[in-house]
């Protein structure tokens, strides 16, 4: 398994609007890419404050895919790029953590 986890923080003047339709379109679009196992999106958990806890981004993802190959072919995918051509002009900033 390659679990692919994105912090996505809006630009100040869409994130109201934006931010539950990132996540939908997370959903939406990014689930359809053959080789998704499952998605994951949302706002920061309402969890109590730790020093230990970021919760500066407005919308996370997880994408669980069954391996490397698995990541380039998501990566690549006309869907994956799509999601981009619809959202990224909203995104201020974004980090990326791949892991096995």
């Amino acid at each position: 398994m390659l679990i692919h986890t994105v912090l996505f923080w809006l630009k100040d003047d869409s994130r109201q609007q934006m931010q539950r339709k990132l996540a939908e379109d997370c959903h939406a679009i990014l689930s359809k890419i053959p080789g998704v196992r499952q998605v994951w999106a949302g706002p920061p958990a309402a969890t109590p404050h730790r020093d230990v806890l970021d919760a500066s981004y407005d919308v996370g993802l997880t994408v669980v895919l069954d391996d490397i190959a698995g990541h380039d072919v998501y990566q690549e995918h006309p869907l994956h790029k799509e999601f981009l051509a619809r959202q990224k002009q909203y995104w201020k900033r974004v980090q990326i953590y791949d892991f096995a």
